[in-house]
């Protein structure tokens, strides 16, 4: 501890700041990273006549895929063009993309 009237020692003053950022790296940017690499390699391995689940909810299988949209049917002879960002995972698996809170 400095006494009084002396400089402290700038490392006594980063040094909990440097732990802090270290530990919120560690806790919360790191596993985040980790979930949205996770989610984009499952958007880009989808293929036709994957079997998926939309964000929305509803079932369907890719009869055709784009760059930026996945064509799904969802009924017989109906089909929608989606974006693949709502391609939530395959039917009967634990979704990839998780649910965002709302506000």
């Amino acid at each position: 501890m400095a006494q009084p009237g002396s400089k402290a020692n700038i490392w006594e003053v980063l040094f909990p700041f440097a732990l802090m950022l270290l530990i919120f790296y560690f806790l919360v940017l790191m596993p985040t990273k980790k979930r949205q690499k996770k989610v984009q390699e499952f958007q880009s391995a989808l293929k036709v006549g994957d079997k998926v689940i939309l964000t929305s909810g509803i079932y369907g299988q890719v009869t055709r895929l784009s760059e930026g949209s996945v064509q799904v049917q969802i009924a017989d002879k109906v089909r929608v063009e989606v974006a693949r960002a709502s391609v939530g995972g395959f039917q009967g698996q634990e979704p990839v993309v998780q649910e965002s809170a709302t506000l």
